[in-house]
Formats: C-alpha cells, structure tokens, sequence
C-alpha cells in the first residue's frame, strides 16, 4: 500500500511539473476532464497560439489579437484551458477573467467548462491546495485568493473588472453584416473593454476570432494600430501574406495552399466547406483576410444580369493561363493547379459592356490547350482571341504554339504590365457608372464572388481576363498593358 501511495505521489509530481512547463502540455492532460468522449487531436497551431498566450502570462504581451479559422480549439484554448493554467501550474490563482463573446449563452458556455475542470478530481488532486473554490455558479465562480472567473455577453459588458478580459467571437456572422450591431461591437471595444482592466499597462486583453469583416475589432486592432500583437493562421497558406509575431513566430509552412490543421480538417473537407461558404467567405472566415461584403474594386450591385446581349457586339475571349503564372507556384499548391479562366467580353454599338461567358478549370497544361481549342470552336470565328505572353523565350515559344494550335481564328497577343489591380482599373471604371451587363448563365455567382472579392480575394483570374478582352476591345491596335500585334492565324 505505502509502495502504492508513493508512486501515485511520484506520479502526480511529474504531472505538476509536465504541467508548469508549459500550456500546451496541460492541455494534453486536461483534455480528457473538458471532452472526456472525444480523442484529442494536437496540431502545430495550438503550441503556437498557447506559446503566445504564455507569453501574456511572462507579461510580454498585454494585447494579443488571434485570428484563427473555426474548428482550431480557439474557445477552449483561451477561455478554458489557460485560465485554469494560470490558476493552477502558473501559480497565479488571484487572478480575474472576464468572459465575453456575442452571446451570453456562449459565455457561460466556456465559464461553466472552466468550472468543471478546476472542480474535476484530477485538477483538485494537482493545484487543489491553492486553487480553493467559495462559489461556482456557472456564470461565476470565485477562489479563496479572490481571483474569479465571470462570464457576459460583449455588449454588457459591465461592473468587474479583472486582469484578463477573454474576447471569444464577440462578432456573429449575421451581426457582421449589420453596421448597426458592427458600430455596438466597436464601441463597446474601443471604449468599454480598456476600462474593464485592474491595471491599464499589466492587464491583458486577449481577442480572438475568425474574421467576419474588414472593420471587426481585429481590423481595428491594425487599422487603428492600437498595440495588439496579432497572430494570424489561416487555413490555407499563403506565400504573399505570411504572419511573424514579435516572440519570434514565424508561420512554418512553406508551401501555398498548405493546410493549417490537416489532421482534422484534410484537404477534402476544407475543398467541400469552401464551395459551400464562397470566396468572400472563405477569404474571410478560412484566410482571416476578410474582404468588405460590398466588393473592393467592384460592387455586386454594378452589375446587371441580362437574359442574353443584343445582336450588334463585338466579342473578344480574353484568357488568363495558369502556366504564365508559372508552373512552379502551381504545382506548390496543395489544392491543384492554378486557374486558367478564359472570359468572353463584348461591346455594342453605344459602348455598352457585356460579360458573356465563362469558362474556368484547374487544368494540367494539355487540357489547357484543350480547352482553349474547344472554347474557340464554341465562340465561332467572330470572336477574337487574346492570349497573354510570358516574357522570355519560354513565353514565346508557347504563345507561338498556342497561335499555330488555333489556325483559322483571329489571334491576338500582348505582354502584360503592371499589377493586376492596375490592369482590372478600366473595367472597374465601366462597371461603377453601370455600363457592365452581365448575360445569364451558370457561371454567374462564382465571377461575381471574384468581382466582389477583387482584388484581396485568392483568385484573380477572372477579372485579369475580362480586363485583357476589354483592354482589346478599347484599343484593338495598340494597348500599353495588353500590347501585341494582331494575328490571323493561318
């Protein structure tokens, strides 16, 4: 028995110290009081985000924002785990959390699981001795150091203060886009949460949330430079907009498109949520990089779907080739090869624009050429083609074979210069005072899912060719972004 009695005590030591080394070990061990019917799945994010929140506890950070897709353990992670860490193997049991998010319910929600894990007989056998409990109700409970955890939705948030105030959500996806509910959200955060802290400069306000919109309070944070140190893990890698903290974080993926949390969410599930959601939501809610639900560059509503253009345009089928991107970038993205999308614009006699077709694939290089030779029989010998050339040899050798390959039809070919934003400006320009119409058809939602998303969305393909066939179509012999001689291939 006493032999028994000391390796339980042994045991239970090495699990203190496990413990106080750090957050992420805790959460290894805790989990099965928090989830006890689910099977614990640890992905890279979560060492980095509970890395950062230790680094609130050495009172590194006192103002941290975590942008982070849902599914991550972001509520558990904050609201639950690390308060009891800090309690517990921290030693830090006089500390006050205030709880918030956009429902109370969802407050008291993670209250009442703190609650139960410091209550649990496994926490009570570790830190027991000075994490002692005088109430537990679950909205809020108190220990005998005067450190207590109290929950409330973000809009009441009111009465205590306490040395952390625990964003979580505090935004809904409906209230997102609602600029009166969005205005309550800012103003409750920018003039309500910093008088919610014990001590202004050793408080910590930790916010985290998967972006809903470009001015929820985590777009305040940058737009505002309000001193938060933000950490942003989207679902999806992406080389042009990595994330480095100042502990030294630097995102470790290396690859575009390479998942976040593959162990959970595979590559297949975050593809069928993404079809789903669509590319505004995905940009933001997925990316945390959200777009304005209006459009960037382009607002939904310029754009007026016809049943079909009148009998007097004149069309031109501009394409955007995925290889020009360069097949490297291609193949580094998990999620397949990049777009090649070919866009069929026209004009009529009183200058009117129309966007008369579509078509678009994630496409190896032989089913591009496919594809192209396809569409231009589909078109008909009255529609020009402009193609873009990559500078270089490599360039010209394919548009050369690109023309041969589509003998018989009117064949243009340019450089591209300047940025895509640059280039989409005159097509912008045309869809603002109304003079784009859009002809009916299936691919309808995904070209105006670009066009609103434009230009802080993934994809850009669509508009990039539409504003090389409307390029064309302005200034058919010579075009300083689009330029190149005019072919009748033979």
């Amino acid at each position: 028995m006493l032999d028994q009695l000391i390796h339980k005590s042994d045991l239970i030591a090495a699990q203190k110290e496990y413990c106080r080394r750090s957050l992420s070990n805790f959460v290894r061990l805790a989990w099965k009081v928090v989830e006890p019917t689910q099977v614990y799945v640890h992905g890279w994010h979560i060492d980095v985000i509970c890395e950062h929140l230790e680094a609130v506890t050495r009172g590194e950070i006192n103002r941290l924002a975590i942008a982070v897709p849902p599914g991550m353990m972001k509520s558990l992670l904050v609201g639950c785990f690390w308060p009891a860490w800090e309690w517990g193997p921290a030693n830090k049991a006089s500390y006050r959390y205030l709880g918030t998010s956009h429902s109370a319910n969802l407050a008291i929600r993670d209250n009442a699981r703190t609650l139960r894990l410091i209550k649990s007989e496994w926490y009570q056998e570790m830190w027991g001795k000075k994490v002692i409990l005088v109430s537990d109700a679950k909205t809020k409970f108190e220990n005998t150091k005067t450190g207590f955890r109290e929950a409330m939705a973000f809009t009441g948030l009111t009465g205590n203060r306490g040395d952390r105030v625990l964003m979580d959500d505090v935004l809904s996806v409906d209230d997102a886009l609602s600029d009166a509910k969005r205005n309550a959200v800012k103003t409750t955060f920018l003039e309500s949460v910093p008088t919610r802290l014990n001590s202004p400069r050793k408080s910590a306000i930790i916010n985290i949330q998967q972006r809903l919109h470009e001015e929820d309070t985590i777009g305040l944070c940058i737009m505002r430079d309000l001193g938060y140190e933000v950490l942003r893990l989207p679902m999806e890698y992406e080389v042009d907009y990595p994330c480095t903290t100042s502990i030294g974080f630097s995102d470790p993926r290396t690859e575009e498109g390479e998942l976040l949390f593959p162990e959970r969410f595979p590559r297949e599930t975050v593809e069928r949520d993404k079809r789903v959601m669509g590319s505004i939501a995905t940009a933001s809610q997925f990316q945390q990089r959200p777009v304005p639900r209006e459009g960037g560059m382009f607002k939904r509503n310029w754009f007026e779907v016809v049943p079909h253009p009148p009998r007097d345009v004149v069309w031109v089928r501009g394409w955007d080739l995925a290889a020009t991107e360069g097949s490297k970038r291609a193949a580094a993205n998990k999620s397949g090869p990049a777009y090649t999308a070919g866009v069929k614009v026209g004009m009529d006699n009183n200058g009117t624009v129309y966007i008369g077709h579509v078509i678009r694939g994630q496409l190896s290089a032989g089913k591009v050429e496919a594809m192209i030779k396809n569409t231009a029989a589909f078109d008909s010998k009255a529609c020009t083609i402009d193609l873009p050339q990559d500078p270089g040899q490599a360039g010209k050798a394919q548009v050369k074979h690109l023309v041969k390959m589509l003998a018989g039809y009117n064949v243009v070919y340019g450089l591209e210069s300047g940025s895509k934003e640059l280039r989409a400006q005159p097509l912008a320009a045309q869809a603002e005072v109304g003079n784009v119409k859009i002809v009916l058809g299936d691919w309808n939602d995904d070209f105006l899912d670009e066009a609103g998303s434009f230009p802080f969305g993934k994809y850009k393909d669509q508009i990039d060719a539409a504003s090389r066939a409307l390029a064309r179509l302005t200034a058919p012999a010579v075009n300083d972004m689009f330029g190149g001689p005019i072919i009748l291939a033979r």
